[in-house]
């Protein structure tokens, strides 16, 4: 049976002869868009908080032209709201989004994991062990990173779950699989944040256990319970 990987990335492709690179407001929207989205990755900005344009523009030391460009690309990636006559905000524990991102995966990974597990060959049982080794040993917090995962720690856990799901053979299913995660990275910290006691260790180390061993009914259960409890985590529930 032949299997598909995942896409490799496009090449960068250089800018036509009639344009130049990005330079000026784009640049510096560029950086103002990294700095905050950074900054709400890391907790400096509260669920709920208001998102103020000109309070960024001074901080940032830029126009106000600047702030709003990358505050919409702020909104697009899911960290933002824009909210009618109220400006901008990051989202609330309680929004509805977070549990409906929560039941999307609920449906669509266990369904991915069974298929990998029925379908993943020797190169896929090698991956999902190293990817589970690197989480395994890398630091989920640093002091520099703020309160919430190190970046370091974040790839580590997205590249263990992708390559768990890998062996399904399935792009248009993986490329499912991205979306929904890069949306729920968010409340992913948040919910570890406010439930500290969690063994997600634990949880990482049966779920490679009952994934290699070829015990599909075992990965999935374990599976629906990990995503159950991050969203358990947002809405106080137990």
């Amino acid at each position: 049976m032949t299997r598909t990987g995942p896409a490799s990335p496009p090449l960068p492709s250089s800018p036509p002869p009639s344009q130049s690179p990005p330079t000026g407001k784009r640049m510096l929207s560029e950086q103002v868009y990294a700095h905050l989205r950074d900054a709400i990755m890391r907790g400096d900005h509260a669920p709920g908080a208001a998102l103020k344009p000109q309070d960024l523009a001074k901080e940032q030391g830029v126009s106000l032209a600047v702030v709003r460009e990358a505050l919409v690309r702020v909104v697009g990636d899911g960290l933002a709201d824009r909210l009618p006559n109220r400006g901008f905000a990051v989202p609330a524990y309680s929004d509805r989004r977070w549990q409906e991102i929560a039941e999307a995966r609920r449906t669509i990974e266990p369904v991915l994991l069974r298929m990998s597990v029925e379908r993943g060959d020797v190169d896929w049982e090698a991956r999902v062990r190293a990817a589970h080794h690197r989480l395994a040993r890398t630091p989920a917090y640093t002091p520099e990173e703020g309160e919430y995962y190190s970046e370091a720690w974040s790839e580590a856990h997205r590249l263990f779950h992708r390559s768990l799901m890998e062996g399904c053979g399935n792009r248009v299913l993986l490329e499912t699989f991205d979306r929904l995660w890069t949306a729920s990275e968010l409340a992913r910290r948040w919910s570890t944040h406010r439930n500290p006691d969690r063994d997600g260790v634990e949880e990482h180390r049966r779920l490679e256990e009952a994934a290699l061993a070829r015990d599909a009914d075992t990965a999935v259960r374990v599976l629906v319970r990990h995503l159950t409890l991050t969203a358990e985590g947002l809405t106080g529930e137990n």
